[in-house]
């Protein structure tokens, strides 16, 4: 496993043959609150994972105990002026995007405190794995703002706009297994097991075709909220994209020899 850093706050740890890549928050002093700093790291360790065609599966995991990210840095966000608050906001922003705009599918594993702009990075994901010990939710409203990092797109396209609203208008927390329930998380797991378990389904999707995982995520990000029709033209277009790959041949041969595939990744 190799390690390269991102600033002080972002640790990105590749595993087996570097399919998988960890990016892991390192600001355990601060329960991982996103301060700018932190956000640029963010930002910049999304810009290298999306550009390394190694790259198969991301996981987004915590370094603290007891949370995955408590959300914005509050105590910085207090000494801001409103003109600092506006340069910042883009910053903030990349930070969000970059997770969400990772061209690979992307696992969070979540334990203890998921909250804000924490939960906001775990729904920028696209599959959520949390232990027994998450406690998730929007808070925004209670300090006076909203949920600024996606939370009022993405919470609504994963629970529905009623749900949705209850949760971001009550700003209150919700414990692990009325989460599940409710959508809010994929996977429900033994307490301490989440990182692991989301590691081991990363695992899983490594070994298919990094063409076909790439393709696969930009349909149905691309076609959802779209009308059928206009769905399934990106999903053509998707399709004839690794129809006529390396990926697509070596994969047919494989499974018609009774091996397993060796992806030329192309």
């Amino acid at each position: 496993m190799s390690e390269e850093r991102f600033g002080e706050f972002v640790l990105v740890r590749r595993h087996g043959e570097g399919y998988v890549a960890e990016l892991a928050l390192d600001r355990p002093k601060a329960m991982n609150a996103v301060s700018t700093e932190m956000a640029r790291s963010i930002a910049a360790a999304c810009t290298a994972l999306g550009g390394d065609k190694g790259v198969r599966v991301v996981v987004l995991t915590s370094t603290h105990e007891r949370a995955f990210c408590v959300g914005a840095d509050l105590k910085e966000r207090n000494s801001f002026t409103d003109a600092e608050l506006v340069r910042q906001r883009p910053v903030a922003r990349g930070a969000y995007t970059g997770v969400l705009e990772l061209p690979v599918p992307v696992i969070a594993a979540v334990h203890g405190f998921a909250l804000g702009g924490g939960f906001e990075l775990a729904l920028s994901c696209d599959v959520i794995v949390a232990d027994r010990t998450a406690v998730v939710g929007l808070p925004e409203v209670s300090v006076g703002v909203i949920p600024g990092g996606g939370g009022t797109q993405l919470l609504p396209r994963r629970v529905g706009a009623a749900r949705a609203a209850e949760l971001i208008f009550s700003a209150r927390r919700v414990e692990a297994v009325e989460a599940r329930e409710l959508g809010l998380v994929d996977q429900l797991v033994e307490a301490g097991r989440d990182r692991e378990e989301a590691l081991e389904l990363a695992s899983r999707i490594a070994a298919n075709s990094p063409v076909g995982l790439r393709a696969a995520k930009r349909a149905l990000r691309v076609g959802f909220g779209l009308d059928l029709r206009a769905g399934l033209e990106v999903e053509d277009s998707a399709w004839r994209a690794v129809a006529f790959s390396g990926d697509r041949a070596e994969g047919v041969a494989a499974f018609n020899e009774k091996r397993r595939p060796e992806w030329p990744g192309e």
